[in-house]
């Protein structure tokens, strides 16, 4: 059974950071690109930003870029997302998806994270 679990989320200042996680298991994680979703209160799911199997490639959406950067660990099976200068406007449900194929940035992922809050105050 393919479990991915985030963690990392929390209330933080505007122009704070934080690190989420997200831990795998049931899959070899080697042969999945990963990828980092959001949905704000009353908003579609949006891509934030994805990574290919090895690292060697990186998406961001051109809202995050400059400021969030996507890191894998094959050893641990985890995905990062490291989030500086955060916004308002980054405030959502953050969500981690893994992708047997090529990284795409539609919402096309075989499985899904439970999510994890992250509350930008201003």
């Amino acid at each position: 059974q393919v479990q991915l679990v985030e963690s990392g989320g929390g209330l933080v200042q505007a122009g704070g950071s934080l690190r989420l996680s997200c831990a795998a298991s049931g899959l070899t994680f080697s042969t999945y690109a990963m990828a980092w979703f959001r949905q704000a209160p009353g908003k579609e799911r949006e891509f934030v930003a994805a990574i290919t199997r090895y690292g060697r490639n990186l998406y961001y959406a051109d809202s995050v870029k400059g400021r969030f950067t996507i890191s894998r660990d094959n050893a641990k099976n985890t995905v990062f997302l490291q989030m500086n200068s955060l916004k308002a406007e980054d405030t959502a449900v953050y969500y981690c998806a893994a992708r047997r194929m090529a990284v795409v940035t539609t919402e096309r992922y075989d499985y899904w994270g439970q999510g994890t809050q992250v509350t930008v105050s201003s």
